[in-house]
C-alpha cells in the first residue's frame, strides 16, 4: 500500500529503489505516527472535519496500535512502503470509512515532519541525560582526585603541573556547552509544523494552534513553507550539536588511551574494562575507549553529509530528504551508546600518584619558579632569562608546590560554580 497509490502498479525496480530501507528506519518513527496521528484525529474533531464518534474509533485503534508498538511487536511489512502507510491501512481495516478520514487535511509531507520533530525533542532529551549523568561522574572524579598532580603538556612537550581535578573539571565543564548547543536545537525542532500540508497549507479549516498544544509543542512554525523547509534544517542542526558532544567525547576518550599507555602510565583501568591480544598475553588494551573516539569521530562527520544532502535543493519537499535518516538515525544511538559506555568505564578509572617523581617532569614548574622572582621583584622578562639559565646549568631549585589561586587553577578548581553552571544551562 501507497498513500499515493492511483491504482497504476509501480515497476519492481523503481520501487525496490525508492522505498530503499526506509521500512527498517521508520519504525524508529512509529511511536511518533501515532502521537502525532493522534492529535490530528482530535484536531479534525474539533473543526468538524469529522465526528467526534469517528475521532474516538480512531483515537482507541491507534492507542492499540501504539501499544503494540511499546510491546516491541509492531511490524512494517515489505507490502507497505513505509510507516505511514502501514499505520493507515491498520485503521483502515479495523474501523472501514473512519479510517479512511485520518489523512484529511495532511500531507505526508508534514506527517513526516511532526514524527521527526517529535522524535528529535525525546533524542535531545536522552542525550542530554546522559551528558549529564557523565558530568556527574567527572565532577565526583574532580573532586575526589583534586589534589593529585598529573604532567600538562603541550605540545606533546612536558609543560606545567596540572592536576586530576583540573583534567576531569575540563571535561566536565566543556560539556555545558554541549549542553547548550542541544538546547538551541531543541528550541528549533520545538515547532509545530503540521497543517503545511505538502508545504502550502490547506484549503480545510483546520486548527493548527490546538495541534500545537495537543503535541507538546512549544510554538508553530506559522508559515506553511518555512514549516516544511525545517525538513533538513533539523536533522543537520541536530547533527550539529551532537558533533559537539561526540567532539568533547572522543577528545576525553584520546586523553584516556593516551593516559593509559606504558609512556605515560596516568592512569590504570581494572583489567575486566579492557581487552588483549592473541599472541601477547601481558596486553590490556583500552579498546572501549578507542570506538568511542571513532564513533565520535564519525559522528562528527555526519553535519557534512547532512549540508552536502541538502545544499541548494530550492524550497519544497524533495526526495532528497529520506536519505537524511540514513545517517541521522543511527547516529543517535551510536552517541548514546557511546556516553553511556563512557560513564560505565570510567566508574572503575584509577589515578596514579607521585607521578612528579619522574625526573622528566622536574621541569614542569619553572613558570612557577619565574613568578615567585616575580613577586618578589623581578621583572618578568629578566626572571625568565634567571631560570632558562639556570635550567642550563642544573642550578634551578624546583619549588615543592603549586600556589595557583585564580578562579580555575589547579588550587581553585571552582567545582561549586561549574556545577551552578551546569544546573543553569541543564
Amino acid at each position: 500500500m501507497k498513500l499515493w497509490e492511483k491504482g497504476i502498479p509501480t515497476d519492481q525496480k523503481i520501487e525496490q529503489f525508492t522505498v530503499g530501507n526506509d521500512r527498517e528506519l521508520d519504525a524508529v518513527l512509529a511511536k511518533y505516527d501515532v502521537l502525532g496521528s493522534l492529535g490530528h484525529a482530535k484536531m479534525l474533531a474539533k473543526t468538524g472535519l469529522i465526528t467526534q464518534e469517528e475521532a474516538i474509533e480512531l483515537s482507541t485503534a491507534l492507542e492499540t496500535i501504539l501499544a503494540t508498538i511499546e510491546a516491541g511487536a509492531f511490524r512494517i511489512e515489505d507490502t507497505f512502503e513505509d510507516v505511514h502507510s502501514q499505520i493507515e491501512y491498520l485503521l483502515i481495516e479495523k474501523l472501514g470509512a473512519a479510517g479512511k478520514k485520518i489523512h484529511t487535511a495532511r500531507s505526508r509531507n508534514d506527517q513526516v515532519l511532526v514524527d521527526i520533530h517529535l522524535y528529535l525533542k525525546d533524542e535531545i532529551s536522552t542525550i542530554k541525560t546522559l551528558v549529564k549523568n557523565l558530568f556527574e561522574l567527572l565532577m565526583h572524579l574532580a573532586e575526589k582526585n583534586q589534589h593529585v598532580l598529573l604532567p600538562g603538556y603541550t605540545h606533546l612537550q612536558v609543560a606545567m603541573p596540572s592536576s586530576f581535578g583540573l583534567w576531569f573539571s575540563a571535561y566536565a565543564e566543556s560539556f555545558i556547552d554541549d549542553i547548550t548547543l542541544l538546547n538551541a536545537t531543541l528550541q528549533i525542532i520545538d515547532q509545530n509544523p503540521l497543517g503545511s500540508a505538502a508545504g502550502y497549507g490547506s484549503s480545510f479549516p483546520i486548527d493548527r494552534a490546538y495541534t500545537t498544544e495537543a503535541l507538546g509543542f512549544s510554538t508553530l512554525k506559522y508559515n506553511v513553507v518555512a514549516a516544511q523547509m525545517s525538513r533538513g534544517k533539523s536533522e543537520k542542526t541536530m547533527a550539529f550539536a551532537m558533533s559537539s558532544v561526540a567532539g568533547t567525547l572522543s577528545k576525553l576518550a584520546m586523553d584516556v588511551c593516551l593516559y593509559l599507555s606504558q609512556n605515560f602510565n596516568f592512569i590504570e583501568l581494572p583489567a575486566h574494562l579492557t581487552t588483549g591480544s592473541s599472541i601477547m598475553p601481558h596486553k590490556k588494551n583500552p579498546d572501549i575507549f578507542e570506538l568511542i573516539r571513532g564513533k565520535c569521530n564519525k559522528i562528527q562527520s555526519l553535519p557534512y553529509e547532512l549540508t552536502l544532502l541538502t545544499n541548494n535543493l530550492p524550497s519544497g519537499y524533495h526526495r532528497d530528504f529520506q536519505l537524511l535518516k540514513e545517517g541521522l538515525f543511527p547516529a543517535v544511538e551510536s552517541l548514546k551508546s557511546c556516553l553511556e559506555m563512557a560513564h560505565y568505564a570510567l566508574k572503575g578509572i584509577v589515578v596514579k600518584e607521585g607521578i612528579f617523581e619522574d625526573p622528566k617532569y622536574q621541569y614542569s614548574f619553572t613558570v612557577d619558579a619565574i613568578n615567585e622572582m616575580v613577586v618578589n621583584g623581578i621583572p618578568f622578562r629578566d626572571a625568565y632569562k634567571i631560570v632558562a639559565e639556570q635550567i642550563e646549568n642544573g642550578t634551578l631549585i624546583i619549588p615543592g608546590n603549586t600556589k595557583h589561586t585564580h578562579q580555575g587553577s589547579i588550587n581553585n578548581l571552582c567545582l561549586e560554580e561549574i556545577r551552578q553552571k551546569m544546573n543553569g544551562s541543564y
